[in-house]
């Protein structure tokens, strides 16, 4: 949605997903390798076993270790591909999204407050950090896993704005997923769906940021 010239003059803090906008993760990365190159078995697992929404527990604060144990009652002959999960997490972020990195450094540049909020594991975050030097430029970083609380839920945003003391109406969050982006709009920001550092970077030219 095009920004009005008020917009324009009121944004000056700028919030960031990482996984899918600034961190390259997808769990295929690793199963692809496990699955060997078997990628019709590789997606039934994936819809099946270890999904999106049981993922989702671990964002939520719940360990790897529990995660496991609901499975493998079920799928006990999956179990070296229920524990990969966690143990070979880092392997699902193969690197970076350069482009994006490239913005969040310009942001810091032209004097802009950074942070990130983040559906993350409070387990699998850490080593993150380790990895990826940038993570350091942030003015601050909300991990879900260490709330016990996941985006969409307006909670999370609420914890990001309170910590940092964030005016909403001064903030621009950027998420791949747009319920997300439509969570924090709720709340007076202003949402963008990230598709590509190219088209996130006319947007953030758009409203004066860059």
């Amino acid at each position: 949605m095009p920004a009005t010239d008020a917009a324009r003059r009121s944004r000056s803090v700028v919030v960031f997903d990482l996984g899918g906008v600034l961190l390259n993760w997808d769990p295929r990365h690793l199963y692809r390798k496990l699955f060997a190159g078997d990628d019709e078995a590789m997606e039934a697992f994936l819809r099946d076993v270890c999904t999106e929404e049981w993922n989702e527990c671990q964002d939520a604060g719940r360990t790897f270790a529990d995660a496991a144990a609901e499975l493998l009652p079920i799928h006990a002959d999956k179990a070296h591909l229920i524990h990969a999960f966690g143990a070979r997490f880092d392997e699902m972020v193969p690197g970076a999204i350069d482009g994006t990195v490239d913005l969040v450094r310009e942001l810091k540049r032209n004097r802009v407050p950074v942070y990130a909020l983040t559906n993350w594991s409070a387990e699998t975050f850490p080593s993150q950090r380790a990895r990826f030097d940038f993570l350091a430029e942030f003015d601050g970083i909300v991990v879900s896993g260490e709330e016990g609380v996941i985006k969409p839920d307006v909670r999370i945003f609420r914890i990001l704005l309170d910590r940092y003391s964030i005016d909403p109406h001064a903030a621009v969050f950027i998420d791949d997923n747009p319920a997300n982006a439509r969570a924090a709009a709720a709340l007076g920001i202003h949402g963008i769906h990230f598709r590509s550092p190219a088209l996130l970077r006319r947007e953030l030219e758009a409203l004066g940021l860059l």
